[in-house]
């Protein structure tokens, strides 16, 4: 039997946007809301593929209904690994518009790439986007022109180079969140940070260092003691419900508990960016030693006061959000007392390492948890604040999207995306697609859309499919 919230599904408010990646600020990457698409009309899907001036290794957005040039469209934005920002008509996959950032020339083709997805602003007159040479930028959503107000645009690096802008931005109320890691094979100098932007203004309000913590201001990286400690999970900074604080999860670095903070998942007050509590494994000296990043996935708020991280050492790892190493915040420890304290570990199905988001579904009927891997699908339910598998398919997966009571998960290395009938976990369906690396589907409005390629290829072209039922 469904649970309810599925069953009804067709009488609620359709679902008519998809503005950021993971659908909200808490990146649950769930909805209940009817999307048109079901498991009946899966058959009757229409696919078209955008070719594009570059490679999206990242998620879109969708916003129905925006005005562009003058005229009102359902529209999709990407960015690609050079920061070209397209708009894309939902329903024609007529491009409406190229942004191109200054400078594109002197990094287009070489190693320095973004993968941070676009956010639209809460107004809908806005999108912000990333560029390789460490801005964020402020885009008139009707015509794709730089919104120049203010301290628009946001140098959120002094070495891009070295820092590269990983997850997606995000926003929590007046401020938009963006945060750096490092780039394939961790070459230093460089430091994970995250900064808070006021979203009108564009000033910055504050900076969190995962490294040399102390110093609360953007740092030239080659004058902190520490390297690495990347913030390179896909969904980046999470907001906590009420958005009085943020989750961020690091990579490799060094880590002593007051100013350094490698393999670690960390909570920050907002506005401030002041750190509140951190988990860090007991093993973290391995995790750096041996390139085994806790950061690589993206912590989840999975309901009944947990927090869900996995990483590339093949462990999931279940914290109590309350006390992320196992005592209240305010507590005195001791130097080893500040690791450990996970509530639980489960080993990720079929082995290997995660890169992914996970999705959290909450219906009438309980949450359950899916999780995309380097070797499998698996979905968990969450029950007394535990987690127990659920099912699992030896499919690979980037971060699953639930929406209109169907699964949706996008298979790397072999291209397309599978769809799963997501508590018994059946697969219903395969679209056809290209391979890809991290990214992910959005489902929308009757559209399924999906970029594809990979990042690491420096490729200045690549292709976006839409399936859609009109």
């Amino acid at each position: 039997m469904l649970p309810r919230s599925v069953a009804d599904r067709s009488s609620a408010k359709p679902l008519e946007n998809w503005p950021e990646f993971g659908l909200n600020p808490e990146r649950t990457d769930a909805s209940n809301r009817p999307t048109g698409i079901t498991a009946r009309n899966l058959a009757l899907l229409r696919h078209m593929e955008v070719r594009l001036p570059g490679t999206v290794d990242s998620s879109p957005i969708y916003l129905q209904g925006v005005e562009v040039k003058g005229a009102s469209h359902d529209v999709i934005v990407v960015t690609t690994t050079y920061g070209k920002t397209v708009a894309i008509d939902a329903n024609s996959g007529k491009i409406l518009w190229v942004y191109t950032p200054p400078g594109y020339a002197s990094w287009a083709g070489s190693d320095q790439i973004t993968t941070a997805s676009p956010i639209a602003d809460p107004d809908r007159r806005f999108v912000y986007t990333a560029s390789p040479n460490g801005l964020v930028h402020k885009l008139l959503l009707r015509s794709g022109a730089e919104a120049r107000g203010g301290a628009w645009p946001v140098r959120v690096t002094l070495n891009p180079s070295r820092e590269k802008m990983t997850p997606a931005l995000n926003i929590d109320g007046r401020y938009l969140l963006a945060a750096t890691g490092g780039y394939y094979g961790d070459t230093p100098p460089y430091q994970g940070h995250v900064l808070a932007i006021y979203r009108g203004s564009g000033r910055v309000r504050a900076v969190f260092n995962t490294l040399c913590a102390k110093r609360r201001a953007l740092i030239d990286p080659s004058t902190c003691s520490a390297s690495d400690s990347a913030i390179l999970s896909r969904s980046g900074p999470v907001v906590e419900r009420g958005g009085e604080s943020i989750l961020i999860a690091t990579g490799n670095g060094p880590w002593n508990g007051s100013s350094n903070f490698g393999d670690s998942v960390i909570e920050l007050s907002m506005p401030s960016l002041t750190l509140r509590q951190a988990y860090t494994p007991d093993d973290e000296e391995k995790l750096n030693v041996e390139d085994l990043d806790l950061g690589s996935g993206s912590p989840a708020l999975v309901g009944e006061g947990r927090v869900l991280v996995g990483g590339k050492d093949g462990l999931l790892r279940l914290l109590d959000r309350s006390r992320l190493d196992g005592y209240a915040p305010a507590a005195h420890r001791t130097y080893e007392e500040r690791l450990g304290g996970e509530v639980q570990q489960l080993p990720l199905p079929g082995g290997g390492e995660l890169f992914t988001t996970p999705a959290v579904w909450r219906t009438a009927g309980g949450t359950m948890v899916f999780v995309g891997g380097e070797r499998a699908t698996a979905a968990f339910s969450l029950r007394e604040g535990r987690l127990r598998l659920a099912w699992q398919h030896d499919i690979a997966g980037t971060s699953p999207v639930l929406a209109g009571g169907l699964l949706y998960v996008y298979e790397p290395d072999g291209g397309g995306i599978v769809v799963y009938e997501p508590i018994s976990g059946h697969v219903l369906r395969r679209l056809a697609g290209k391979p890809g690396h991290w990214n992910s589907p959005i489902v929308v409005s009757g559209h399924i859309v999906e970029p594809e390629g990979n990042g690491n290829d420096h490729l200045r072209s690549g292709s976006l499919s839409i399936f859609s039922l009109r």
